[in-house]
């Protein structure tokens, strides 16, 4: 992809290195499953393009689409870097946070954000597969902005499970009152204003009908990390971190939060507390260098047999150090019980960046990274582990395994902080030559620094090993 952006750029391109994969399988056949990660990170925000590749044996191989100009077909067209044009609407310099969801009918959907360097242009961008991920039609805009004071950024999307025509996209819209607002801008957004945004699809991701804001927390106050899941009722459930800057010190700072939809995102509740986020984020323990994670972000997850939510997030109330929490409703998002800590590793080891993900028999399951296997010597690698935990009881034990070998964080692309994805993908096929939860990561090849990151997956059983 050298060269391949349309304008010239700052900052510092990671060629070859993939970062923050989300993977998802089909409900109509569970064999295939489709993955989209970023490609050749930039240090100062989103990716040269945006890549995806597709499984029909479960994972136990993958094939990466093209990128083709011709119309509709091959990968994406998110970023000009993978065939985007002003004709076929991804006429953007960088993409970044990609999201893949499946409809009943087979459908796979992505979304992207395509952002621009040289200048202010950004959009929420989706598209769609009818042929189980080989190639992809041209992007459909969301929602785009070119306003120097305005950028929209952490976008999801949420195929409806139960009915083909509705898929679901939200995103936090940015609102600088004095800063350009280019790709640089989301990496420093921290004191400015964000409302939560909705999009609706009534016909299976060909368009977007239903787009407009959803939640302003207010002045200087934001949302990030939105999520929606889709309860067995058919109420929508948005997961976000609410982030209020108020002189309050009791309600200052992070929080988890869900807001409800019961007429398919047509109006939504007021927000509802889950707890605190209490993170105060990563480091690597030899020299204090920063590990940028997921510490924004909270997860959800939703068992489609008895409708309970699960959320995730990093905390640091239970060690000092960043850990894995997570809070559970059996009601729809109205209550939630005390938060708990599920992540294993102790003292002075931080786990991060978790995702959760429920089994068709009601198993749970949370991944994250973290250092337990680390010298904490200087100059040593900075050795990090992937681990999947397990529970059988609705999240009140788990167990834990680990996913993959050791590698060492220090070679991954350097964004705010050594990166591997401010998430990572984990999914559940219920069926299939494989049925299981599949985990879909990045590890850094250690000390290769032309080929800093790689995307790998693998099939965990719900039972365990």
């Amino acid at each position: 992809m050298p060269g391949c952006n349309g304008a010239p750029q700052t900052g510092t391109v990671f060629r070859n290195a993939e970062v923050e994969p989300h993977v998802n399988a089909s409900l109509a056949s569970p064999d295939n499953l489709v993955g989209a990660w970023q490609q050749d990170r930039w240090s100062n925000g989103g990716s040269n393009g945006q890549l995806s590749a597709f499984s029909t044996n479960s994972g136990q191989s993958w094939s990466i689409p093209p990128i083709s100009p011709a119309s509709n077909t091959g990968q994406a067209k998110f970023s000009r870097c993978t065939g985007g044009t002003a004709a076929n609407g991804g006429a953007f310099e960088r993409a970044t946070d990609p999201w893949v969801s499946f409809s009943p009918n087979g459908t796979a959907h992505q979304i992207s954000l395509g952002i621009n360097d040289s200048n202010t242009a950004n959009a929420v961008l989706a598209s769609r597969s009818t042929d189980q991920g080989a190639n992809w039609q041209n992007p459909v805009t969301i929602k785009r902005d070119a306003n120097p004071t305005v950028f929209n950024d952490k976008e999801t999307l949420t195929a409806n499970q139960y009915h083909s025509d509705f898929v679901y996209a939200t995103w936090q819209r940015l609102v600088f009152p004095n800063e350009k607002a280019s790709s640089r801008a989301a990496e420093r957004a921290f004191a400015y204003r964000s409302v939560a945004w909705f999009a609706r699809s009534n016909d299976n991701g060909r368009s977007y009908s239903v787009v407009k804001p959803v939640y302003d927390p207010g002045n200087k106050n934001q949302t990030i990390g939105n999520q929606i899941v889709v309860l067995p009722n058919g109420d929508l459930v948005m997961v976000f971190n609410l982030i209020r800057n108020t002189q309050d010190r009791k309600n200052r700072g992070f929080t988890a939060a869900v807001i409800r939809s019961t007429d398919n995102g047509g109006s939504w509740s007021s927000p509802i507390l889950i707890d605190r986020m209490l993170t105060d984020g990563v480091r690597d323990p030899a020299d204090g260098h920063d590990v940028r994670t997921g510490d924004l972000i909270p997860q959800i997850a939703v068992d489609d047999r008895s409708g309970a939510l699960y959320v995730v997030w990093q905390d640091d109330r239970f060690t000092g150090q960043e850990q894995i929490a997570l809070a559970k409703s059996t009601d729809g998002g109205h209550t939630w019980s005390p938060t708990k800590r599920v992540s294993k590793v102790g003292g002075a080891n931080q786990a991060f960046t978790p995702s959760v993900r429920v089994a068709d028999d009601g198993t749970v399951a949370v991944t994250h990274y973290d250092f337990r296997n680390d010298s904490g010597a200087p100059g040593a690698p900075l050795t990090t582990d992937t681990w999947l935990l397990r529970s059988a009881d609705r999240a009140g034990s788990f167990t834990e395994d680990r996913v993959a070998g050791s590698f060492d964080m220090t070679t991954a692309p350097d964004a705010r902080g050594y990166f591997v994805g401010d998430y990572e993908g984990l999914g559940f096929a219920a069926g299939g030559s494989k049925p299981g939860f599949k985990p879909f990561f990045v590890r850094a090849n250690d000390g290769n620094f032309a080929n800093r990151t790689d995307v790998f997956s693998t099939t965990a059983s719900t039972a365990g090993p």
